[in-house]
């Protein structure tokens, strides 16, 4: 039961997370690494991936569909990581320190917690409840 609300929580995240990309790029075009080609479609493009991502969790009907929505999630937040430490370096270098560590570390700290939570909610792991035989 826990299991199901969280990989509906994190369905709902990721779908809006989604949205957010193709509704206003603006904040995510901002934290891209500047050697990255197309950034406004490189966004778009993950926009997408979390909606069907999070489409693929919310099926009720292959098992083998929410898997392979899970593994996509998991990688989509491994393959984001750079992002997000392009954003904690310059957000950090700003005059202001920016959003601060209190902002940064915690997020740090999550994108891993996020990938094993696609696969756990997913059911591609049980870890760490994982039954001994």
């Amino acid at each position: 039961m826990i299991r199901a609300a969280l990989r509906i929580l994190l369905a709902l995240f990721y779908a809006y997370a989604g949205y957010a990309h193709i509704a206003r790029p603006e904040p995510f075009l901002s934290i891209m690494p500047e050697a990255l080609p197309a950034p406004e479609a490189i966004v778009f493009w993950t926009g997408i991936a979390e909606l069907l991502g999070a489409t693929a969790l919310l099926q009720q009907f292959s098992k083998e569909l929410r898997k392979a929505g899970a593994i996509g999630l998991a990688l989509y937040a491994v393959c984001v990581f750079p992002a997000n430490i392009n954003h904690f370096v310059m957000d950090m270098a700003r005059a202001d320190g920016g959003f601060g560590l209190a902002y940064h570390v915690p997020r740090m700290i999550a994108q891993p917690v996020l990938v094993w939570l696609a696969l756990w909610v997913g059911g591609v792991t049980d870890w760490p409840r994982r039954r001994r035989t």
